[in-house]
């Protein structure tokens, strides 16, 4: 059998978002028990010339949510990230594994034979679907996923490996 674009996007997608969901709730939990305000959260960055946890969650949302948009649309952008409090990340990440049990495989699969304009200002990136999808945003999710986890372990909150790894589509039976 082969895999599918749904498969390799949508499915790797909901992976990570659930497994941010959970580190995000860990972060505010551990906030919470340590009498730090998640104000200070939202706007760390890991190193001065990279962008904030606000930016690294919105962009999560972004190229997961966001990609699959684009993937129908025919055109994506960079995210505009708006002013969002540490609860307001995490409704936006529930909000875009909601969108995304919504999509269907077939929805999905369907897009194959299509393309993406990727558009920065008069900068174009042209790119089939499947290209965009797997060259282009799926990277720029997981960079951004990890270095919001990153950003939450350099705060102090405990967590692991198999918090970024969220739940794996282990073989079943």
């Amino acid at each position: 059998m082969a895999i599918s674009l749904y498969d390799v996007s949508v499915a790797s997608y909901l992976q990570t978002l659930g497994a941010v969901a959970g580190f995000l709730e860990k972060g505010r939990a551990y906030c919470e028990a340590n009498g730090i305000d998640t104000a200070t959260i939202v706007g760390t960055r890991l190193k001065d010339d990279m962008l904030p946890f606000l930016f690294q969650i919105v962009s999560v949302a972004h190229h997961s949510r966001g990609a699959i948009e684009g993937a129908k649309s025919g055109v994506f952008g960079p995210p505009q990230p708006p002013a969002l409090d540490y609860a307001g990340l995490q409704k936006l990440v529930a909000d875009a594994i909601t969108a995304l049990k919504a999509v269907t495989p077939e929805e999905i699969n369907a897009l194959e034979g299509g393309e993406v304009v990727f558009q920065l200002g008069e900068r174009k990136m042209p790119f089939t679907t499947p290209h965009f999808l797997m060259s282009f945003s799926l990277p720029n999710f997981h960079f951004h996923a990890a270095t919001a986890y990153d950003i939450l372990r350099q705060a102090g909150v405990p967590l692991g490996k198999r918090d970024y790894l969220g739940a794996m589509r282990v073989k079943t039976a």
